[in-house]
């Protein structure tokens, strides 16, 4: 098994299964998935989604794809040696998941939706979070993986005036051009700016839970990403989040539980 080839995601969530035992593989997340201190939720999913990939994807009838995830945030994700165990057994555990996969490619294909994609403008007509401040590339890495072009409607916190609305929204694709899958979709409902800075809150929003329906496999092409919140209050706050793809679809929807920014 080779690290990932030449995708920056698949290196990122690269796993291998440890000798002697078959519950366990070994990962390294690398600091370049960083927001803030700690490595981004949504990457840490996706690599315990791409372990349980290789662990399901080797059964009887090859359950590949994740379709409902739930992550419990212990304590932050830092840089360095990981490893995912089926069994609950960590020396020191970060996060914990219960999942359930399958093949997407059997689900039925009709699709009965109330849902609307954001009105985004096109993505040349969007900013480029890569003409931001550098200090704040600086304070996250992961957006340096990836090619994130935010609605200038959302970005009044920019400049010094949030909406108030709590509502963040672009378009995203990987930087190096790695086409979206099941596995990115677990990193796309958690790779935005946090919906508070239209609230005017700035700093770390660390997850306490993270759960994403997988509702299809991804098209090629760009991803259309919404993050909002209804409800600030005791301190924490929750974060919905759909993404479309390039065919209009909706194929991922997610809501984590967050607590108030820390600087």
């Amino acid at each position: 098994m080779t690290p990932g080839g030449g995708s920056e995601l698949d290196r990122g969530i690269f796993v291998s299964p440890r000798d002697g035992d078959s519950s366990t593989y070994d990962a390294h997340l690398d600091a370049g998935w960083r927001i803030g201190s700690g490595v981004n939720g949504g990457l840490l999913l996706a690599v315990m989604g791409n372990a349980l990939r290789a662990r399901f994807g080797a059964l009887p009838g090859g359950h590949v794809d994740p379709v409902a995830v739930s992550g419990y945030y212990l304590s932050a994700g830092r840089p360095g040696p990981a490893a995912v165990h089926d069994d609950g057994e960590a020396d020191r555990e970060r996060v914990t998941a219960l999942a359930t996969y399958a093949d997407l490619a059997t689900l039925p294909v009709d699709v009965r939706t109330t849902a609307v994609a954001p009105d985004l403008p096109p993505p040349d007509r969007c900013v480029s979070v890569a003409d931001t401040s550098p200090d704040f590339l600086q304070e996250a890495s992961l957006l340096e993986r990836l090619d994130l072009r935010l609605d200038p409607a959302c970005l009044g916190w920019m400049h010094g005036r949030p909406s108030g609305r709590g509502v963040v929204s672009g378009w995203l694709r990987m930087a190096d051009g790695r086409e979206p899958d099941a596995l990115l979709l677990l990193l796309a409902v958690d790779a935005l700016p946090p919906v508070t800075f239209d609230l005017g809150l700035f700093g770390w929003t660390p997850t306490l839970e993270l759960t994403v329906h997988v509702r299809a496999a991804p098209a090629p092409g760009w991803l259309r990403v919404r993050h909002a919140t209804r409800n600030f209050a005791g301190g924490l706050l929750e974060e919905d989040a759909e993404v479309w793809d390039s065919t209009g679809r909706l194929v991922a929807q997610s809501r984590q539980l967050a607590l108030a920014p820390r600087e």
